[in-house]
């Protein structure tokens, strides 16, 4: 039987089709030094939501590929699509699933995000232990150049700030001190997103801000990212994610707000509104409880010390306890000299209005208050709330 001209031509194009596809680079390949066990797999994982980016078991894996014995990987199942997408690459040292993420440590994490576009290939070098922290692309994109940047600030602010600290939570003064170094910690990353011009980069350092997606202490952060990038890339599916997470609803009254004229239930059976108790110059609403250790050292080294200094020229505090039992409300503030101003609470707990109607969970928290109710700062303590008091009435 013969075989016709152009049948063997075809033949011919097929083969030289499939030699080619076969000798291809693969478009992300590399070499990942220190490995502990044959068979390692990488994953590549693509988070579908803002939310999923820099989270551990949301993202969808994509792709996964075994780490040849001298190291070596690569992938070739990238998504098709003409704009920059946001993918992970992590390696698993257990037997976890492939799209857990640590985050707990810069130093151990085991994933780090990059951003590809079709048409591009990526050389990569990690060593696995320290996967995101010696991570690696030879000529880097602009947009990964980045990445890379905001990984070695998080490592840096890391190291500076919360690296080898051990605090004693139980005690006041260390809970307020883990959690200013946890602010710094995150003001570092807050920097970046507010300064880089790049999007996915910037949503990036937003995500490792908080990778439990708690933004109750930096709300203004999140709404300053919604403005920028609204005005820049307003159609991006993750801009509208973070503006909807921005939306006033969601989050406590902002610096700049009017505090809301909220009625309270004091601790003398009067009830009042916030506007009518106002301080000619400024109002501290200050958030508590008799069983907040910080909160019960905040009342007697910091607001009494005020409170005496201040009260006579125009200073006021209005306290509100999350409180369910009203002996110990009472007892707590009698102890700690924190009679002398407003008390205030529902006795209802944690499950308290006031704490719904100015969407807050956590304490110590404050406001503080000019002389027509706007909030000009919050939750500052200690020497800090002592300095914008001193300086407000001593200007």
């Amino acid at each position: 039987m013969s075989t016709t001209p152009l049948k063997i031509i075809t033949s011919i194009i097929l083969l030289v089709l499939s030699l080619t596809a076969c000798n291809s680079p693969a478009a992300i390949s590399g070499t990942l030094a220190g490995l502990e066990k044959e068979n390692t797999k990488i994953y590549l994982i693509q988070p579908e939501t803002l939310q999923q980016v820099a989270a551990s078991y949301l993202g969808k894996v994509i792709d996964s590929a075994i780490v040849n014995a001298d190291g070596s990987f690569e992938f070739q199942n990238l998504p098709t699509t003409k704009e920059p997408v946001l993918l992970e690459l992590a390696v698993q040292p257990t037997n976890k699933a492939g799209n857990y993420l640590n985050s707990d440590n810069p130093n151990k994490a085991n994933y780090m995000p990059i951003v590809w576009q079709s048409g591009e290939s990526f050389l990569i070098t990690a060593r696995f232990n320290e996967f995101q922290k010696t991570f690696t692309i030879e000529n880097p994109s602009d947009l990964n150049s980045a990445l890379l940047a905001v990984r070695d600030i998080k490592a840096k602010a890391y190291q500076t700030y919360l690296a080898d600290k051990h605090w004693n939570v139980e005690d006041g003064d260390e809970l307020m001190a883990k959690e200013h170094a946890t602010l710094q910690y995150k003001s570092a990353l807050m920097e970046f997103a507010d300064s880089t011009p790049y999007l996915l980069p910037a949503l990036v350092a937003l995500r490792w801000v908080s990778p439990e997606n708690d933004y109750e202490r930096v709300p203004e952060f999140l709404v300053n990212q919604c403005a920028k990038w609204k005005e820049k890339e307003a159609d991006h599916p993750w801009v509208k994610q973070l503006c909807k997470k921005s939306e006033p609803t969601n989050l406590p009254v902002l610096i700049g707000d009017k505090f809301p004229d909220i009625q309270f239930p004091l601790l003398s059976k009067d009830t009042v509104y916030i506007k009518d108790v106002l301080g000619k110059k400024l109002t501290i609403i200050d958030l508590w409880a008799s069983w907040c250790a910080p909160c019960r050292l905040e009342n007697r080294k910091v607001l009494v010390p005020l409170y005496n200094e201040y009260h006579d020229q125009g200073l006021q505090i209005v306290a509100y306890a999350l409180e369910s039992d009203e002996a110990a409300w009472k007892a707590a503030a009698t102890r700690d000299g924190a009679d002398g101003w407003l008390q205030s609470s529902d006795l209802q707990g944690d499950d308290a209005p006031f704490l719904k109607k100015i969407r807050v969970r956590t304490i110590p928290a404050n406001f503080i208050l000019d002389s027509n109710g706007v909030v000009i700062a919050k939750n500052l303590h200690g020497q800090d709330l002592m300095n914008l008091v001193k300086g407000s009435f001593e200007k």
